[in-house]
């Protein structure tokens, strides 16, 4: 248990936190939704602005204006950030974009500053021991070097035996018994192109590969159409319910992976309490830290390794941009790079980035001549699998002219007309 008496409530955050603070906030299913919740309320009376660094979000915390003593940043903007994200004038400097794999040793080391931790923690079933329930991610480095520690008790977390060895080495300065529940992530449902697109992926992808993937309706999509495929191995930095109901299918046996042979591996952990449930106190299931989980040795190691992942937009040459849409910033580096790039250094793997092929109004392609104020998350030289609802663009070892010709072949007809000539153009052809 911690150090520190488990309270029923917090004294005033403003007694806690000092004008110019940075403080790390635990993320996806490991938000501590009460101590979140607080900072937002409580924000107006702090001393003075405080940053505040966020990752994948997945509730709805951040979702409005806030206030403007409020600088949120982190290493990209995620989900239910981006709303509030948006509303602070010139947020976008507080965006680090570090690799989501350096995150860890750049707060071990001070480089990335944390004065207050805000984290999650999941009790045994008896309350004797602790876990870090959904996440063994860079906010538990931050929490090592913090002033301030703050660790919300929340019995609706999953216990994972893989980080209780973690949470037992943290110093918690306070800690608060949960008033809310865990996040809630639920599967989503899939339209008629993200079926067709999750269809030609699962046509990639061979019985006893290992599978990263995220969460979303396309992921869902392509869980859902794996549960016909044999001995299955999951390592991911993000899974939730699709996830669950791909093991639970026996489609996932994790028997062929190479490493880690018979365990479930990720980062950290969304989806409902159905994956929460699934989850808890269940030793086959491994909660690593992104240095493990993300790292080239551990990917290369995975046999079959089939990355899955997303971008905004990809370029004729199979450039992709997984950061800003033209308009707005999206997202951020995250992992897409390290796991396909890597993937193509794994025996058999594949890296797969796919996308719509147009804008949700389709008004715009998403398979463009170049991206979006020259935005690149992953370089064309990582480029392997590009995939849309209209097929399959293998880009690895073809030429520039075969890749225009392939990744026009998967565009929306409707814009191939003018990316063949935005093409020509370019080429000097």
């Amino acid at each position: 248990m911690p150090a520190a008496p488990i309270l029923d409530s917090l004294p005033p955050l403003a007694s806690l936190i000092r004008a110019g603070d940075a403080i790390i906030i635990g993320q996806a299913g490991a938000e501590p939704l009460t101590l979140t919740r607080a900072l937002v309320e409580e924000a107006d009376s702090l001393a003075g602005p405080v940053d505040v660094f966020l990752g994948a979000v997945l509730s709805d915390t951040f979702a409005r204006p806030l206030s403007p003593k409020l600088r949120p940043g982190g290493y990209g903007i995620m989900g239910g950030a981006a709303k509030g994200f948006a509303s602070q004038p010139g947020s976008i400097a507080n965006v680090t974009p570090t690799p989501y794999r350096e995150l860890e040793r750049s707060f071990s080391t001070g480089r990335l500053r944390a004065d207050v931790v805000m984290l999650q923690l999941a009790p045994s079933a008896d309350g004797s021991r602790l876990s870090l329930g959904m996440a063994n991610d860079y906010v538990i480095a931050a929490a090592r070097r913090a002033r301030c520690v703050i660790a919300e008790i929340n019995p609706q977390a999953p216990f994972t035996p893989s980080t209780e060895a973690d949470a037992a080495s943290l110093r918690i300065d306070f800690a608060v018994r949960a008033a809310a529940s865990t996040v809630q992530s639920p599967t989503m449902t899939a339209e008629e192109a993200e079926r067709r697109i999750a269809g030609h992926v699962a046509s990639v992808v061979p019985d006893r590969a290992t599978i990263q993937i995220g969460l979303g309706a396309l992921p869902d999509a392509v869980l859902g159409l794996l549960a016909s495929h044999r001995d299955l191995g999951l390592h991911s930095g993000l899974i939730g319910d699709s996830a669950v109901a791909l093991i639970e299918s026996g489609a996932v046996t994790n028997a062929y992976k190479g490493l880690d042979n018979g365990f479930t591996v990720t980062n950290t952990l969304g989806g409902t309490t159905r994956a929460h449930r699934h989850v808890h106190d269940n030793p086959q299931f491994l909660i690593r830290p992104a240095t493990y989980t993300h790292h080239p040795a551990t990917l290369a190691a995975l046999h079959r390794f089939h990355a899955i992942n997303s971008a905004l937009e990809v370029d004729v040459t199979g450039q992709a941009n997984a950061e800003h849409d033209g308009r707005a910033w999206r997202g951020g580096l995250g992992g897409l790079g390290d796991f396909v790039r890597t993937a193509r250094l794994s025996e058999g793997g594949r890296g797969i980035v796919a996308l719509a092929s147009t804008s949700r109004d389709g008004k715009r392609s998403r398979i463009v001549a170049g991206t979006s104020r020259g935005q690149v998350t992953l370089g064309r030289g990582d480029a392997d699998l590009v995939i849309t609802e209209w097929g399959v663009a293998d880009l690895r070892d073809a030429s520039f002219g075969e890749r225009a010709s392939r990744m026009i072949a998967i565009a929306d007809p409707r814009f191939r007309e003018q990316l063949e000539r935005d093409w020509h153009a370019l080429s000097g052809a």
